[in-house]
């Protein structure tokens, strides 16, 4: 099961991508001479593109029946079976093992997928504080 980013967070980016994309065009075409500094507004543009697309396509969380796994690089994966205890503090699901913490940012998570993340951790044996 994969849990979905909320819609304004996707196009908060596409937007700050759109926004340095035509910063670099009008310095592009309206100046006689080019820095290389105003090259970095073009890489902020495709950082920007990358950065929504990768979310788009990888989702925040994916469930399996074994593991959660946060899918940013280098994000976090924690196995089921090891989690002891889930704790809810300002909105967001901390989940605790004995060594690691996870924690789930539910403002950024779509409201339908907030009910589907509730239900799975729900299925949980564990201590909820």
């Amino acid at each position: 099961m994969k849990i979905k980013y909320r819609n304004r967070y996707l196009n908060i980016n596409l937007a700050l991508g759109l926004m340095w994309l035509v910063w670099f065009m009008v310095t592009y075409f309206t100046s006689e001479e080019i820095n290389w500094s105003d090259y970095g507004l073009g890489l902020f543009s495709l950082v920007y593109f990358g950065w929504y697309f990768y979310q788009r396509h990888y989702k925040y969380l994916t469930i399996t029946e074994t593991t959660i796994k946060v899918n940013r690089p280098f994000g976090k994966k924690m196995n089921l079976s090891d989690i002891d205890r889930i704790r809810k503090f300002a909105g967001d699901y901390i989940l605790k093992t004995d060594k690691n913490e996870l924690v789930i940012n539910t403002k950024i998570v779509d409201s339908d997928s907030l009910t589907d993340l509730d239900a799975e951790l729900q299925k949980l044996n564990v201590t909820w504080h």
